[in-house]
């Protein structure tokens, strides 16, 4: 039984264990403390996915910028962190539903996300291209991948604009 719940300080140790040991390196973790400590943070947003009280899995979604005539604040989905021992058994997949009904309850109107499209596609991510949504990133255009939501409105394009916490890690 998987249990989704907000994250709380005494969480942040194993969250960042759960980031360093699903990446390899301590990056995302580094990462998901930049954002922490900035205006981008959306406590109900970063979630922890438990398994008998034990955290075994980490989402965080933080607002990032949409540059066009206009700065429009939308969300990015960065990092989704799953403890190595519990992967592929859906944790990730709940914890990616559970931000996105969180965020169409907050009315945001767009989740921004870089990663496998074979994956991020079944939950309803498109290639940013079709939308006129440019990636800040030299990759591939299939890997740069946008949900809209329903507070979406079609003039919602532009530049994607990461905050310095990305930069910095």
């Amino acid at each position: 039984m998987i249990n989704i719940r907000c994250e709380t300080l005494p969480d942040y140790t194993v969250i960042a264990e759960v980031n360093t040991l699903t990446f390899g390196q301590e990056n995302e973790a580094k990462l998901v403390e930049e954002i922490r400590r900035s205006d981008r943070y959306i406590p109900e947003l970063s979630l922890v996915a438990e398994i008998e009280n034990v955290v075994v899995g980490h989402i965080l979604f933080s607002y990032i910028d949409l540059v066009d005539e206009k700065t429009l604040q939308v969300l990015g989905l960065a990092p989704l962190a799953v403890h190595p021992q519990f992967q592929r058994q859906g944790i990730g997949s709940t914890l990616i539903k559970a931000g996105l009904e969180i965020a169409e309850a907050k009315k945001e109107a767009i989740v921004i996300v870089l990663g496998h499209p074979h994956f991020y596609t079944r939950f309803g991510f498109q290639s940013s291209v079709a939308y006129e949504i440019e990636s800040p990133f030299p990759v591939p255009e299939d890997v740069f991948m946008i949900k809209t939501l329903q507070s979406y409105r079609k003039n919602y394009k532009g530049k994607v604009v990461y905050p310095s916490a990305f930069h910095r890690v």
